[in-house]
C-alpha cells in the first residue's frame, strides 16, 4: 500500500448513521405515487443517484415507451425528495460509530477527506449542517486543511454518480491527488466498491454495518470489507506495517 493523500467515504450508511431510513423514504414514495417495488429491489439499488433510481424502477415497471413514463417519473421523484428532506430536518441526524474518530485520525496524518453520495445538493447539504461538518467549506464546498471534510461533491457537480467514478476523480482535481493507487475508497453498497475499482483506487473497503451485508459486498472486487467505521484505522496501520517489514 503506498502511503494514501485522500480518503473519499460514502455518507448515508457509511459515515452518516442510516438505519434503512433512505430506504423507507423512498418505498413511502413509491406506494404513494403508485410504484411497485419490493424493500429488496429499492435496497439493490442504494448508492446510485436517486433520480436514477426512480427512472429504473418506472422502466422496469411500464418502460420508458409508455406516454405516462416520464409524469410518473417526476411525481414519485418529487414526493421523495419531500419526504426525504422533511425526515433529515426533524429526525436526527448522527455520524456512524468510529467514523468522527477516523475522520480525526485522518486528519492528523495529512489525509485530506472527501465525502460522496448518492443525494442530490439540497439534502446533502441539510446533512451537513445538522453535523456541523459544512463548517470550513466555501461555495465549491471545499474545505481547509483544518475543517471536519476537505471536500463534499454530489452526482449534482460531475454529473454521474455512483457506480461510475467521477466524483472520486473530481475530488482528485479538487484536492490536488494526482494517484488513484493513493487513495482510499470507502463505502456500504456495491456502487462505491465499483466506483474505487473503476477509478483504479488503491484500497477500496467496504462496510459492512450500513445497507449491504457482508455476503453482499462480498460479490463485488474489494480490498477488504470491514465490520464498521471503527475498525478502519486499526486495519491501515496493520496494513502499513506489513508493507514496511
Amino acid at each position: 500500500m503506498q502511503e494514501l493523500e485522500l480518503a473519499v467515504f460514502d455518507m448515508a450508511g457509511t459515515t452518516v448513521k442510516d438505519e434503512k431510513e433512505v430506504e423507507n423514504c423512498f418505498y413511502e414514495a413509491a406506494l404513494r405515487s403508485g410504484l411497485k417495488a419490493s424493500r429488496r429491489r429499492i435496497n439493490d439499488m442504494q448508492g446510485l443517484p436517486k433520480l436514477i433510481v426512480v427512472e429504473t424502477l418506472w422502466d422496469e415497471a411500464i418502460g420508458k415507451a409508455n406516454e405516462a413514463y416520464s409524469e410518473k417519473v417526476e411525481k414519485t421523484y418529487s414526493l421523495f425528495r419531500g419526504i426525504l428532506e422533511d425526515h433529515y430536518l426533524h429526525n436526527p441526524v448522527c455520524p456512524t460509530e468510529g467514523a468522527l474518530e477516523v475522520l480525526d485520525w485522518l486528519r492528523r496524518q495529512g489525509i485530506k477527506i472527501a465525502l460522496t453520495t448518492g443525494f442530490y445538493r439540497k439534502v446533502c447539504n441539510i446533512i451537513l449542517s445538522r453535523l456541523g461538518w459544512d463548517k470550513g467549506l466555501d461555495e465549491h464546498y471545499l474545505g481547509t486543511a483544518d475543517s471536519i471534510i476537505q471536500l463534499s461533491l454530489t452526482p449534482d457537480e460531475t454529473g454521474k454518480g455512483r457506480p461510475h467514478p467521477d466524483m472520486i476523480l473530481k475530488a482528485m482535481e479538487m484536492l490536488g491527488a494526482s494517484d488513484p493507487k493513493r487513495v482510499l475508497k470507502v463505502g456500504d453498497t456495491p456502487s462505491d466498491l465499483q466506483a474505487g475499482r473503476a477509478a483504479g483506487c488503491g484500497l477500496v473497503l467496504g462496510v459492512t454495518n450500513g445497507t449491504h451485508t457482508r455476503e453482499e459486498l462480498a460479490a463485488y472486487p474489494n480490498d477488504g470489507l470491514l465490520p464498521s467505521m471503527k475498525d478502519l484505522v486499526s486495519f491501515l496501520q496493520e496494513k502499513q506495517k506489513v508493507m514496511v517489514r
